[in-house]
């Protein structure tokens, strides 16, 4: 059997990150490593590479490309170029624009199902 891509979930919401994680490795999309925050994920993308991550980039009223901008500029374990799905509350076109600068082209808006995660893991293996 192939070896799974190692991803990487950041997302606040506990129950929702256990469950993605568990589900992509039983069924075999993915090695999902959890992390709850941002620093608890500058630690990971500092210690292993990544063929992918989903990032939750929600700050509030704002968005946090802080951990986007570690991967994009070099700055982790992983390549610059790995695929990454960003997590957000809404979209617009500032944000569509800040995203594309960063070659981030798939978008998973919040509220969402478990299954929208796992489709998404799905795609960045793929990819």
């Amino acid at each position: 059997m192939a070896e799974l891509k190692q991803m990487l979930l950041v997302e606040p919401e506990s129950m929702l990150r256990r469950t993605v994680a568990l589900t992509a490795r039983s069924m075999g999309l993915a090695d999902v490593q959890e992390a709850a925050n941002a620093p608890l994920a500058r630690q990971l993308l500092g210690q292993r590479a990544f063929h992918g991550a989903l990032i939750s980039i929600d700050a509030g009223d704002a968005f946090d490309f802080t951990l986007l901008d570690l991967v994009r500029q070099g700055h982790s374990a992983s390549r610059p170029r790995i695929p990454i799905a960003v997590l957000a509350s809404r979209c617009d076109d500032v944000l569509l624009a800040a995203l594309r600068e960063r070659a981030i082209t798939r978008i998973v808006l919040k509220p969402f199902r478990a299954r929208t995660l796992l489709d998404a893991f799905s795609a960045l293996a793929g990819a």
